[in-house]
């Protein structure tokens, strides 16, 4: 009976020790992988993520207060090596988009706000370590959404619509916790020229689309009258078969055009699965 007991014992660490010498080896042709130049282009790297926070809402064209509330956002990204630049430049797309219900701070009005983000850009990578890197580069920012206001009579939204060019920086660690793999990165995003859509203060929408008062609506934007800010924690580990993302995204947006002043401030937590693809051709 003992001898049974033992060899079962035996058998269950030799199966544990090759399935821990077969994790390693298939972690190991993952690295390779991503090191040979003429296959990480083809490696894409995709997150869906959900997520909830917090959300700070003002727009003098639609209200003299601030509404807080509850931000509900969705967002869907994707990385990949480029050839170019000898294969040391990568291409970025993230989407996001967002809703929120706010309150008012005397507790008599509600606000409904939504926006939705697309960014599309490309960045140079700084290797510092084996494990270490800064990438540099640059984004183009669109964002369309609205912000609608549910007491008001006359004007009771409020349209949102700017594209940027922003300055956009990483750093991404990639270190292991006891033989467990973590993956870090913190991304900001830094609009520094643009251009925005906005009415007049007191200018209604019935006098730019149907009477045709449509002077200085489109406006320029730059740090002086739209200093927003992206930032963006993540950190990507396994579970099982599949790679989880946690998120904590900080999005300051705000601006002064045509003697309106707005902002949409929001601290989001997200949760997500990474998807690491590899193209054939």
């Amino acid at each position: 009976m003992k001898l049974y007991k033992i060899g079962i014992i035996t058998g269950c660490l030799l199966l544990w020790g090759g399935s821990i010498k077969a994790q390693s080896v298939e972690d190991r042709a993952l690295q390779e992988l991503k090191a040979d130049s003429s296959a990480r282009t083809r490696f894409v790297t995709r997150a869906t993520m959900y997520g909830v926070g917090y959300t700070n809402v003002f727009d003098t064209y639609l209200s003299p207060q601030e509404y807080t509330g509850i931000d509900f956002r969705i967002s869907r990204e994707s990385m990949r090596m480029t050839k170019w630049m000898n294969g040391n430049l990568s291409s970025q797309s993230f989407f996001q988009a967002d809703v929120s219900y706010t309150r008012n701070h005397t507790e008599n009005n509600n606000a409904f706000s939504g926006l939705a983000n697309w960014n599309y850009g490309l960045h140079y990578h700084f290797p510092i370590t084996s494990n270490f890197k800064l990438l540099a580069g640059g984004l183009i920012d669109l964002n369309g959404g609205f912000v609608y206001n549910l007491r008001n009579g006359n004007n009771p939204a409020q349209a949102r619509a700017y594209i940027n060019l922003d300055a956009s920086g990483m750093a991404i660690w990639d270190l292991r916790i006891k033989n467990y793999p973590l993956t870090l990165r913190y991304q900001v995003n830094l609009p520094f020229m643009g251009m925005m859509f906005s009415p007049h203060y007191g200018q209604s929408y019935y006098e730019i689309f149907t009477l045709g008062n449509r002077d200085g609506i489109i406006n320029f934007t730059s740090l002086h009258n739209q200093p927003s800010l992206r930032q963006m924690i993540t950190a990507d580990f396994p579970v099982g078969k599949v790679k989880m993302r946690l998120a904590y995204i900080w999005d300051a947006q705000q601006a002064k055009v045509n003697n309106i002043k707005t902002h949409a401030y929001s601290h989001v937590f997200m949760v997500g699965v990474v998807k690491e693809l590899f193209f054939i051709k």
